[in-house]
C-alpha cells in the first residue's frame, strides 16, 4: 500500500508523529488492514523522504491510518526530528546550490555517471533512474569546474525518489566526512556559490 503525506511546514510533523511508539497518523479516506505493509511518501516543505512501516489501526474523527515505522527508518526519523527542531541537522540553514556537476558513483552494476540536482555542505541529490536502496553507502567522484582532479567523497543514501513519483528521479546522499573533508567541502561550496551568483556557473534549474 502506498500513502502520501504532505505537510505544509516542519511544525506539522510534531502533530502527526508520536515518538513514544514511532507511529505516524496519515489523514484521509483510505482503508487498510492491520499489519499491511505501507510505503509512506512524506513531503515536508521542500524536503521529501520515503518511509516504510506497517498499519496499526484505522481512526475516525478525523479519518486516517496509523502507521508504525520500522527500525530501518530510525536514521531518517532522527534526521527529520533534527530538521524540525531547527538544530544542526536543519539543511535549510545551509543554502542548497542548484548546480549541475558531473558525478561518477559506485552503482550495483559498476560505475555509473550522472549529475547533481543540488549540493551543499551536508550532501547532494544525484539524478538517476536507478537509485540505490536507502541507507546504502557509496563512493562518489565530483567533477568540479576549474579543477583538474575530481573531488572524492563517501556518503549514505538518505532518501530516494523513484521514476513514478512525479518528481525528478534520484537519491539524496548525506556526506560522510572527516574534519579535513568538512573544511574542503565548505570551501568548495563557497566557491560554487560565488560562481553561481556571478553567473559563471550554469544552474541546474536552467538545464
Amino acid at each position: 500500500m502506498r500513502l502520501a503525506l504532505t505537510l505544509a511546514s516542519e511544525s506539522d510533523w510534531i502533530k502527526v508523529f508520536d515518538p513514544r511508539d514511532w507511529t505516524v497518523f496519515v489523514a484521509g479516506s483510505e482503508t487498510a488492514r492491520p499489519n499491511e505493509t505501507v510505503r509512506l511518501d512524506l513531503q515536508v516543505g521542500d524536503w521529501s523522504v520515503t518511509l516504510r512501516g506497517l498499519v496499526v489501526t484505522m481512526r475516525s474523527d478525523p479519518d486516517g491510518i496509523v502507521v508504525a515505522l520500522g527500525p530501518a527508518e530510525r536514521d531518517k526519523i532522527n534526521y527529520l526530528n533534527g530538521f524540525v527542531r531547527g538544530g544542526l541537522l536543519n539543511l535549510r540553514t545551509r543554502r542548497r546550490l542548484l548546480v549541475r556537476l558531473p558525478v561518477t558513483y559506485g552503482a550495483v552494476d559498476g560505475p555509473a555517471k550522472t549529475f547533481t540536482k543540488d549540493i551543499n555542505e551536508e550532501g547532494a541529490f544525484l539524478l538517476t533512474e536507478r537509485p540505490l536502496p536507502e541507507t546504502s553507502q557509496l563512493h562518489m567522484l565530483f567533477s568540479i569546474p576549474g579543477r583538474n582532479e575530481p573531488l572524492s567523497l563517501r556518503g549514505t543514501v538518505s532518501h530516494v525518489i523513484l521514476p513514478d513519483d512525479d518528481m525528478p528521479a534520484g537519491m539524496g546522499v548525506l556526506f560522510l566526512l572527516d574534519e579535513a573533508q568538512k573544511l574542503s567541502v565548505r570551501d568548495l561550496i563557497g566557491e560554487l556559490a560565488a560562481a553561481l551568483d556571478a553567473g559563471t556557473l550554469p544552474s541546474a534549474s536552467t538545464e
